[in-house]
């Protein structure tokens, strides 16, 4: 059976989701991030990089979500996942799935969780980087309803973690962003993904 660490409301929801949509049998970890359980020596023996998430798999342990809902992808094939078989949007998934790992992530991050906060033109900086990428998102990147278009994928349940964020810190303007406003709707809507939010103690934003 897998073994998923995450953190409640943390980017290892994008895994979370990616293993409820998929229907597999899976066990859920907490890992207190605020608490400082990452840097445990029990956790970083799951994983030395002291993050979440972590995917325990009989073969061993994945990291990072672009690894994990990659590898949940090729033990499901099936809509819901973009299946394997189906190369051109398998990839596409992938390559949304990167941008957001590499550049979505670490930008709104910054603006969210720095600590000590930033502030003064440090902070305008930074939201103003981090905004372009959600404009990137909305205006070029984003296809709709889904982001591979009719095809819901684990990238629309990646891409919900940084759109709850922004929401819940009000910075998901409905008139700049409308589609990743009803994207996001659309994502908290899904059965699987309000599973997801009961099992994490969340609530839709």
């Amino acid at each position: 059976m897998l073994k998923l660490y995450y953190s409640p409301g943390a980017c290892a929801m994008a895994s979370h989701i990616a293993l409820e949509e998929a229907g597999a049998d899976y066990v859920l970890v907490k890992v207190d991030l605020k608490a400082g359980e990452q840097k445990t020596p029990a956790y970083l023996a799951v994983n030395p990089a002291g993050s979440t998430p972590a995917l325990v798999t009989e073969s061993g342990v994945l990291t990072e979500n672009l690894a994990i809902m990659a590898y949940v992808a090729h033990l499901h094939p099936q809509p819901g996942l973009t299946d394997r078989d189906a190369p051109y949007d398998y990839h596409r998934m992938l390559a949304f799935n990167a941008f957001l790992g590499s550049s979505l992530h670490p930008a709104i991050g910054k603006v969210l969780f720095s600590r000590p906060p930033l502030e003064g033109e440090a902070k305008t900086a930074a939201l103003e980087l981090a905004l372009s990428k959600y404009d990137l998102v909305e205006q070029h990147l984003f296809t709709g309803p889904w982001v591979l278009g009719e095809i819901y994928s684990a990238a629309d349940g990646y891409l919900s973690v940084f759109t709850r964020w922004a929401r819940a810190a009000y910075l998901l303007d409905p008139a700049r962003y409308p589609k990743l406003n009803a994207h996001l709707d659309a994502v908290q809507a899904r059965p699987a993904v309000q599973r997801v939010l009961m099992q994490e103690g969340l609530q839709p934003v």
